[in-house]
């Protein structure tokens, strides 16, 4: 069967999700939609329980065990319903009505996670940095002893901010890493349970990664429905019900291609040196604001606004003329976001780079 071709007049996606995947994955499962492995069938109407597809699903859990240096107190999971899911997934599976557990607000998607975790227990917000839209990551709170876990969200889409030091505290976090996963090491002992929709870092919308210490489950008093028990699917290995085929094969290739790369420290340094081309332009250029305090910004979000916002129409039009789409803040910020993901190459960046230099020549 011939090779799939990938557009020659390809984007610089800086969507925030669903958002870039690397071209080689792209390329791989396109095919694999057309012929896989040369069945004669597309993925996509392939049996979940085939031993072909296991061998997808087994190959996508020890790839995370790999990447994230698993033990054999965590469980991998594929799920559905996306990251919002979570939000009562984890308080419905952790949390008693006596207890508490703590969040931490910087954002839109933790304040819905407080909000569908009150159903469940005491919640205790510890911090938040709603006072400035948002702006900035909490520092220095108090987190009771006796709190369940604590709550956090590792980097915040919408208004550009990422968790870049742990607070020192022995209660088990519960982390969303949706929009950072796999894009620098981290220190799994410390988590109870992460969780990550794949659209934003990994794959395609429409699969959920979800690693739980298993012996943090199981201790509720009350009765939790049967797709929603975490023991569910760890007993039936994300299977428990037909899984989202496509998807987790696509977060399979990216795995696949993050080891390729160097793991999880060299995507670290990559990541690094491609937000600092794009920051150190937004500080440098006197056209440009960066949203975000300086010491929390986001290796994955960038957030900058205009000095002027009527050269707003006239920037993203330059932005569209060059290809770079997904420029458009978010309406909570305004502005302007650029998102940087593991899968966007240096070169997109230069691109916007230079777009914005030539809009200082021009308006400046």
């Amino acid at each position: 069967m011939d090779t799939v071709l990938v557009s020659k007049k390809k984007k610089h996606n800086f969507s925030a999700g669903p958002a870039i995947l690397p071209a080689s994955v792209i390329q791989e499962a396109a095919q694999a939609a057309l012929d896989f492995n040369g069945m004669g069938l597309s993925i996509l109407e392939i049996s979940h329980r085939s031993k072909e597809f296991v061998a997808v699903m087994d190959e996508a859990v020890q790839s995370v065990r790999d990447l994230l240096h698993l033990d054999d107190d965590y469980a991998v999971l594929f799920l559905t319903g996306g990251a919002s899911s979570q939000f009562y997934y984890t308080a419905m599976n952790l949390l008693n009505e006596d207890e508490t557990a703590c969040y931490l607000n910087t954002g839109t998607w933790s304040t819905k996670a407080i909000k569908e975790a009150k159903l469940f227990g005491n919640i205790v917000e510890v911090a938040s940095s709603k006072d400035k839209n948002f702006n900035y990551i909490p520092k220095g709170y108090a987190i009771p002893e006796d709190a369940k876990y604590l709550h956090l969200t590792s980097n915040n889409t919408i208004f550009g901010t990422q968790v870049h030091n742990l607070p020192d505290t022995k209660v088990p976090f519960v982390c969303d890493m949706s929009s950072d996963i796999f894009s620098r090491p981290v220190d799994v002992k410390r988590y109870g349970i992460i969780y990550a929709g794949a659209q934003k870092n990994l794959g395609p919308a429409g699969t959920t990664l979800v690693i739980v210490r298993k012996d943090i489950l199981g201790r509720v008093k009350h009765t939790i429905p049967t797709m929603l028990d975490y023991n569910t699917h760890i007993a039936k290995n994300s299977a428990f019900n037909t899984p989202p085929v496509y998807p987790i094969y696509v977060c399979m290739l990216t795995m696949r291609w993050i080891k390729e790369m160097g793991g999880l420290t060299a995507m670290a340094k990559h990541n690094e040196s491609k937000a600092a081309l794009l920051y150190n332009e937004i500080d440098r250029n006197p056209l440009f604001v960066g949203v975000a305090a300086k010491e929390d910004r986001s290796l994955m979000n960038a957030t900058f606004v205009l000095n002027n916002d009527e050269l707003n129409d006239a920037f993203m039009a330059a932005c569209t003329d060059a290809g770079c789409v997904g420029v458009k803040g978010h309406r909570s910020v305004g502005g302007f976001r650029a998102s940087i993901y593991n899968a966007m190459p240096v070169e997109s960046i230069q691109v916007l780079v230079n777009v914005m230099k030539d809009f200082e020549k021009l308006k400046g």
